[in-house]
């Protein structure tokens, strides 16, 4: 016990913090994001929206290592976008934490995409048509009608969004790396410990990442529950 306690006083809470911090970045991106790609497909005809489907869903198929691949291809700085970013922006994505927020958010989009599109399919249509035989807005529509009537499927996406992105790690490493105390998440510094052959420091990672992740899921299951407690049970 004194020896546990021991290491959690020595031990570098920064892979967790950068964990985080990308975690939350990359869940606001893919929220928006996802919000309004799931509103186009939606009303898409329906060969675009197979198509489109499977390019905005295509992440989250792929091996991560893969997206990592073509994100290098593309934000790498002797490419023309990541050359164009560093030189107009002063924005270098590779071997940087905007590169973990990016990888983050390629990987974990679809599950905000999914979950969204799905909750938007399920609308009955007539609150729709009701609202614009009153006049308003489609903007209006959408902010006060669609999105609370789909509020548990786009809660579960945010959700599900954030655990993905907290726990990314095969795009993250090979577009920012693994640079202590810049991009080093606490998904990298649990291989490397494991590499090293200490276990038990992974140990005590793999604990520290597992009860955000579990008190997410109880958070999610919460405010589904709320949002549906009017629901007849069966």
């Amino acid at each position: 016990m004194e020896e546990l306690k021991e290491m959690l006083l020595q031990l570098d809470f920064s892979p967790l913090l950068i964990s985080l911090k990308t975690g939350v970045a990359a869940t606001v991106f893919s929220f928006f994001l996802g919000i309004f790609a799931a509103r186009k497909a939606v009303q898409a005809p329906p060969k675009v929206k197979a198509v489109l489907d499977g390019l905005l869903t295509l992440p989250m198929v792929l091996p991560p290592t893969v997206a990592g691949f073509f994100l290098l291809l593309i934000f790498g700085t002797r490419r023309p976008v990541g050359a164009w970013l560093q030189d107009s922006f002063e924005i270098k994505v590779v071997q940087s934490w905007a590169g973990c927020v990016l990888a983050a958010t390629v990987i974990a989009f679809p599950l905000m995409y999914r979950n969204a599109r799905a909750a938007f399919e399920q609308i009955d249509a007539n609150l729709v048509y009701a609202a614009r035989t009153l006049g308003m807005p489609e903007w209006k529509i959408f902010w006060r009608v669609v999105l609370p009537a789909a509020g548990p499927g786009v809660i579960a996406g945010t959700v599900l969004t954030f655990a993905r992105a907290l726990g990314e790690y095969g795009a993250t490493s090979m577009l920012a790396g693994n640079i202590p105390g810049k991009t080093g998440t606490i998904s990298q510094k649990i291989a490397m410990v494991i590499q090293d052959g200490d276990y038990q420091t992974a140990g005590v990672w793999v604990v520290l990442v597992l009860v955000p992740a579990f008190l997410i899921i109880i958070l999610m299951n919460l405010a589904l529950h709320r949002k549906q407690k009017h629901i007849k049970r069966w």
